[in-house]
């Protein structure tokens, strides 16, 4: 039967092709992935987050489809969960394969690797044939089709027919009788196999076989006790058990498994490896589909398959968006916001209270534009999204704030790599940048920053605590304009009645008002004070 194409992420072979290498997949590295906390959400073990973004809107909408099965068909959730483990050994089975030296090992890995194989298929087929009916995705589709068709052919009855009869010979095989010559020093000289038998032995004492005159009735039991292999024995004497037991392995399987591989070995073989080229897209997806479930479910959370926008459109408008990573670890209903890059500012200015939301929002428009080009839904009740060739963040790596030069240089090197990488295509987030350094220093660094993104028309967020920078925003908008650039504008994390309210409103900042809101809810406003110091002078008095 001839092998179809068959991806859970790609329409085609050659858009696989072409997305399997790194060149031509978006700028999303593994750090941007951790900053985001996209690495712990998903937490892939056989595969990377990294590898499956991409910037195509047709290969985008395929994986849309395919996560919409899986969402709405739980049975089709639960057949993947099942193969899974079952190909995770097949391929630790080719990796002991490809490390072992002895041929008996080999074709026992053979026969575990057909039998894993033969289990997988009658796995598939059992959960695919009730649903097959509730299946609309083209790559699902495919799949079921093909294993429903495979299952039901000629060659695989045979196949499971011969393996049938191949593994019951094997696993009917409970010892070897090995036969060791000794030199005349009494070492180990030659060793081969004398029979191989369908029960084990058992310890015994020659004064027991003596005295039941039963040498020939009892060949399986021994004359010593049973120690484990190796166990007290010289390096000669594990050598020429091993190297025996290696040689009746061998002899056993030669004639029927060697042959039998040899005709039925490239089938399997060009079957499995199908299946296991499917194992890294069978665990995202499965994962992508716990992940959404869990978000959905959260309070006030919703997530929602995006209306995509082509990447020249840089569309990114969404309703009540939230941080994922912030949505799990927390058990109350979480704050959510509306954010837009429009034609009247692409990059924004965010300032407001320490612990007022500014990076918790900054995260959460990555991870949306991420979880799209991921082919997924994302963290909002509506969104429109064009995808971007890359994400380049420049989040603190350390609490201390104080002025240091060497953690300044680091800063700002990091600052150029972005530069380097970006285009107008391109989303930068940049949280607490320059805080290694003076206000008035990082204002005017930061100020020059964002004048490059604005001339390179990129989308951005730059989160910090300096107002002086905000304060810039008008005049960094006309150096923008004299160089053809794009619009800069201030967004601000609220504070409601002393009370950080983790909205996010476009506005112009008032840090005074901050700090004033701030000193109330302490008690440290002038008239708080002033009316502490009247109380306790009237008490000395």
């Amino acid at each position: 039967m001839q092998e179809k194409f068959i991806s859970l992420l790609y329409p085609n072979e050659d858009s696989q092709s072409f997305h399997s290498y790194r060149d031509n997949l978006p700028d999303i590295s593994d750090a941007v992935c951790d900053e985001l906390g996209l690495t712990d959400l998903f937490a892939l073990k056989s595969c990377s987050l990294s590898d499956f973004f991409t910037e195509d809107i047709d290969v985008i909408r395929y994986r849309q489809s395919t996560l919409n099965d899986i969402l709405n068909i739980p049975e089709l959730k639960s057949t993947l969960s099942e193969v899974h483990p079952i190909l995770d050994d097949i391929q630790q089975l080719r990796r002991l394969d490809m490390e072992s030296s002895n041929s008996g090992d080999s074709y026992l890995y053979s026969i575990t690797e057909i039998e894993l194989y033969v289990s997988c298929i009658d796995m598939l087929k059992r959960g695919f044939e009730p649903i097959r009916d509730r299946i609309k995705s083209p790559a699902f589709t495919t799949l079921a089709d093909f294993v429903i068709e495979l299952a039901g052919s000629e060659y695989y009855a045979e196949l499971n027919k011969k393996l049938s009869a191949l593994a019951s010979r094997v696993h009917e095989v409970k010892s070897v009788t090995i036969g060791v010559n000794l030199d005349r020093e009494l070492r180990p000289s030659y060793a081969g196999v004398i029979s191989v038998n369908a029960e084990q032995f058992k310890s015994g004492k020659v004064l027991d076989k003596i005295l039941r005159l039963s040498f020939k009735n009892d060949a399986m039991t021994c004359i010593s006790e049973l120690s484990p292999l190796g166990k007290g024995q010289s390096d000669n004497k594990q050598e020429a058990l091993v190297a025996a037991f290696h040689s009746a392995i061998e002899d056993v399987f030669k004639s029927s498994v060697k042959g039998w591989r040899s005709i039925v070995g490239e089938y399997v073989l060009d079957n499995t490896d199908f299946l296991l080229r499917l194992l890294p897209e069978i665990e995202f997806v499965s994962k992508a589909a716990d992940l959404t479930k869990r978000l959905s479910e959260h309070p006030g959370c919703n997530m929602v398959m995006p209306t995509l926008h082509p990447i020249e459109d840089k569309v990114f408008r969404a309703l009540e968006i939230f941080n994922p990573r912030v949505a799990l670890a927390i058990d109350d209903e979480i704050v959510t916001n509306d954010f837009e890059f429009d034609d009247n500012a692409r990059i924004y200015v965010l300032t407001g209270p320490n612990r007022g939301g500014k990076s918790v929002i900054t995260v959460a428009v990555g991870a949306a534009v991420a979880f799209c080009m991921l082919g997924l839904p994302v963290p909002a009740k509506a969104a429109d999204i064009s995808p971007v060739d890359g994400i380049y963040t420049h989040f603190p790596e350390g609490a201390d704030d104080t002025i240091d030069k060497g953690r300044l240089g680091e800063e700002c090197a990091r600052l150029r790599e972005i530069f380097d990488g970006a285009t107008e295509n391109s989303l930068v987030l940049l949280d607490e940048s320059l805080s290694s350094t003076g206000a008035y220093e990082a204002a005017y660094i930061a100020s020059e920053i964002l004048t490059g993104f604005a001339v390179m028309r990129t989308r951005g967020i730059f989160s910090t605590h300096l107002h002086e920078l905000a304060a810039r925003v008008p005049e960094i908008n006309e150096k923008s304009r004299e160089l053809g650039g794009i619009q800069i504008d201030t967004l601000v994390a609220g504070i409601e009645e002393g009370k950080r309210s983790f909205k996010i409103v476009r506005a112009k900042p008032d840090g005074k008002s901050y700090a004033r809101d701030i000193a109330d809810k302490y008690g440290l406003s002038f008239e708080s004070i002033m009316a502490k110091a009247n109380s306790r002078k009237g008490d000395a008095q």
